[in-house]
């Protein structure tokens, strides 16, 4: 879908982009961008998605197998709106695209998970060490989503692996519910608080 939208949004001469950018202080009227922006990626250079789909080439097969394709869905959108919550809390003022805070979330949870069942994490530890430095390094990349997206990862990651068996699907799914709806009143917490323009 990434890989699709990116074209799209060259087809559209990025009118697509300018319709699903996530910028804080339109969260009240276009709330939908928060999950939108999480599918776009930066126009003005291919190396921001192929960074992006190669990370969820490397991890995400590997992850699903682990969870199945809906708990990797669940995963996934939480954590890219994770994202953009911790855009709005930490950074109300600026505007952003991509994957990123989602991916961060898969690698967090796939950090989570196979610790839990006892397997070797040096590989994936790496990777998010040195995306989080490079997240505070160079500039114009929203560490701020990714930061969102690594908590909510490993909290998604938290409730799935102490819910495993079949008999505690509801309890999972409130977990989960429970998770969402604590990234909604932050958001809600979020547009209260918002600094107010010149």
């Amino acid at each position: 879908m990434c890989v699709l939208i990116y074209g799209i949004q060259w087809l559209t001469g990025n009118a697509l982009t300018q319709a699903w950018t996530y910028y804080p202080p339109w969260t009240v009227a276009e709330p939908w961008r928060m999950m939108t922006s999480t599918f776009l990626h930066s126009p003005n250079t291919i190396l921001h998605l192929l960074f992006n789909m190669y990370s969820l080439f490397i991890f995400g097969p590997v992850l699903e197998s682990l969870i199945g394709r809906v708990r990797f869905l669940v995963l996934y959108l939480v954590s890219g709106f994770a994202g953009s919550v911790a855009v709005l809390l930490l950074a109300p003022g600026i505007a952003v695209v991509g994957a990123s805070g989602a991916i961060f979330g898969l690698l967090s949870a796939y950090f989570v998970i196979t610790r839990h069942l006892g397997r070797g994490q040096t590989q994936v530890f790496i990777v998010i060490a040195l995306n989080l430095v490079i997240g505070f390094v160079i500039p114009n990349v929203a560490w701020q989503a990714h930061l969102g997206g690594l908590i909510a990862g490993v909290a998604v990651a938290m409730v799935y692996v102490s819910t495993r068996r079949r008999a505690q699907r509801t309890v999972q799914i409130l977990g989960v519910g429970g998770i969402v709806l604590a990234l909604v009143a932050l958001t809600v917490i979020g547009v209260v608080l918002m600094p107010v323009p010149g």
